[in-house]
């Protein structure tokens, strides 16, 4: 459900155009290229991203986002919307861009791939067990809503996609699952609770446990690299109109997003913290390696909310930086174990409007 944040600004009407105005030239070869430097004028770099080096764009067309590292940075895990799949499948790529093949069922839709230690074996949510075809959109007369679809399990496959088990079998929304780097929990939003909730288990499926509580929507988490914390993005509505709207909402599992803050809490989720607090629409927070800062996406440069940027902050809110500047949509950081390269989701050099692609920078400190 993370790459509905692309949709969101592509119905918005905010992905629009390419971030500079000069002619850009694709040095492209079986579908990989565009690799220069900052030094060499790259206009997939705008001025004032000035931790961003070498730049590589590893698609080209179609709905890309949520690309995560393997264990040793060498494969990207991604989820894309192209060719003859019309919503989301699960893919993996070099880091390069090479080698894409599709790993999930290519049935149903599916979301938020990652890697198992050893990047032997992944884990990802998957609408497929119900039905084949793409589950329907939501009715955006009233609004622009997220379909929290209730048939969404998450599996544990070979990395090939072979051998696919299937981890949760509960009626109701069980997605957004990533790892802890040792792959022993694993940390997911489900709506068991009659909420939805932040859970963890087992990487086998036993051992459920609910973390949050508050009425509202909990999602998105990610493990700090000791898996001591986990950060995560959440609404919980504060007065009773629109706790009203938000539980009218869910009981037909649809959810309206718009201000989403991001919080901090232990990993057994005590200590819960609220990082940021602007009233936009924060999302995909991820622990840079050091574990103090949290790189994230957020639309709060922008007072029409239409533009998405990735920021930096500190874990306790301060320290705030802005990362890009980009005229569209940027969304989804990754950090490499190391710290020393990024990827993320961009519609900086479409060819199509609304386009989504997939960049990784070397991150200059």
């Amino acid at each position: 459900m993370r790459s509905k944040i692309i949709e969101f600004v592509v119905i918005l009407t905010i992905l629009l155009s390419v971030s500079c105005s000069k002619t850009i030239i694709i040095e492209e070869e079986s579908g990989i290229g565009m690799v220069k430097t900052k030094e060499e004028a790259n206009p997939l770099i705008v001025t004032g991203e000035r931790h961003f080096g070498k730049i590589i764009q590893l698609t080209f067309g179609g709905q890309n986002a949520e690309a995560y590292f393997n264990s040793d940075d060498t494969e990207l895990i991604f989820q894309t919307t192209r060719g003859e799949y019309e919503c989301d499948q699960i893919f993996i790529m070099d880091v390069d861009g090479n080698n894409q093949r599709l790993v999930s069922t290519g049935k149903g839709r599916t979301t938020c791939g990652y890697f198992m230690p050893g990047s032997a074996k992944i884990l990802y949510s998957s609408t497929h067990a119900e039905a084949t075809e793409c589950p329907p959109e939501p009715d955006y007369s009233k609004g622009y809503t997220w379909a929290v679809y209730p048939y969404y399990d998450i599996y544990i496959a070979n990395n090939d996609g072979s051998e696919l088990t299937k981890l949760t079998d509960e009626y109701g929304y069980d997605a957004e699952a990533t790892l802890s780097e040792d792959g022993s929990k694993i940390v997911f939003t489900s709506k068991r609770s009659g909420d939805l909730d932040i859970w963890t288990m087992n990487s086998d499926g036993s051992g459920l446990f609910q973390l949050t509580d508050e009425i509202g929507y909990d999602g998105g988490p990610f493990f700090n690299k000791d898996a001591s914390k986990i950060v995560f993005r959440a609404y919980h509505p504060t007065d009773s109109t629109e706790k009203a709207n938000y539980i009218n909402l869910l009981e037909t599992d649809l959810i309206r997003p718009g201000k989403l803050e991001i919080y901090v809490m232990d990993s057994d989720g005590s200590n819960k913290t609220q990082v940021t607090d602007n009233g936009a629409a924060n999302f995909g927070p991820y622990f840079h390696p050091d574990g103090n800062r949290i790189i994230f996406s957020s639309n709060l440069a922008d007072p029409k909310g239409r533009n998405f940027d990735l920021w930096m902050v500190n874990s306790d809110g301060s320290g705030l930086e802005q990362i890009t500047y980009n005229s569209t949509f940027d969304g989804f950081p990754m950090f490499s174990k190391d710290g020393n390269k990024l990827v993320f989701a961009s519609n900086r050099n479409n060819k199509v409007r609304g386009e989504t692609n997939l960049f990784i920078v070397d991150w200059i400190k």
